[in-house]
């Protein structure tokens, strides 16, 4: 098992990718604590773990408020004796330009997607270096990278995770401790499903990805597996594009390939 003994935090963890994320931890032999707003929905994957033979406990936390981030890691320790593994991926979407959006829900995005990586490492820094060291993994974007149309605050909240990551691995590093970020393209995931029913939105996502198809949470999931784990000791720092290949694709995807259809492989 990749994680075995290792004892994690994954947040937003009551559906999508967190949820995916945490049963994949316990999957691979960590005790996970499933941490979100949503109690009732973390008690639900907490456990669906359990039932699977794992270990995990459900904690109801507000990812923007530094004491009931401080009271969810303190948790962890207190049920499972220290804390290894902390993946910050609780995050919000609000779309707007610049002109569109409001103050209060600039305000609001760049809480949940960025002072919540601050948060967490915060509080968690102190136990992993108690612990000989550990793995932090932050959800960024690919919206991190490049500009995004419409979602103004997204695109910067990604950005600062991305270089919020490097100074984390940074200033830690001594320590024996990791930073990385994930950036995933479109997935499956409840909201983005509810986005998707707008026009032809989803075909237009598909065809951006050079793999044809939206991701799925348990690849995200596989990722954020490899970068806790010791297979990725000597990798920090980082921005891990998994996206299906949008990115390596022209503005135009596959229909800028000058040669014939008929002559495509």
């Amino acid at each position: 098992m990749l994680l075995g003994d290792k004892v994690g935090i994954v947040t937003g963890a009551a559906s999508g990718i967190g949820a995916a994320s945490a049963r994949r931890f316990a999957a691979e032999g960590a005790a996970v604590t499933v941490a979100d707003i949503r109690r009732a929905k973390a008690e639900e994957v907490a456990q669906s773990i359990r039932d699977a033979g794992g270990l995990a406990l459900a904690v109801e936390v507000d990812v923007a408020d530094a004491a009931s981030v401080a009271a969810m890691v303190q948790a962890t320790v207190e049920a499972f004796g220290r804390l290894d593994v902390l993946f910050n991926n609780a995050g919000t979407l609000r779309p707007g330009t610049a002109v569109e959006l409001s103050v209060e829900d600039w305000d609001a995005v760049m809480a949940v997607n960025v002072r919540s990586v601050f948060l967490g490492a915060k509080y968690a820094v102190p136990h992993m270096e108690a612990a000989g060291g550990g793995s932090i993994i932050n959800t960024a974007s690919i919206s991190g990278l490049h500009g995004d149309g419409g979602a103004v605050v997204y695109a910067a909240s990604k950005a600062a995770v991305i270089n919020l990551t490097r100074a984390l691995s940074t200033d830690h590093a001594p320590s024996g401790i990791r930073a990385n970020a994930i950036c995933p393209g479109t997935i499956e995931t409840p909201p983005v499903a509810r986005m998707m029913t707008q026009g032809d939105a989803l075909a237009r996502n598909v065809a951006a990805h050079a793999l044809g198809r939206l991701g799925r949470p348990e690849e995200i999931a596989a990722a954020a597996v490899w970068l806790a784990s010791d297979e990725s000791s000597f990798v920090t720092g980082e921005a891990i594009v998994v996206d299906g290949g949008l990115r390596a694709q022209s503005p135009l995807g596959r229909l800028a390939d000058p040669r014939p259809a008929h002559r495509r492989a």
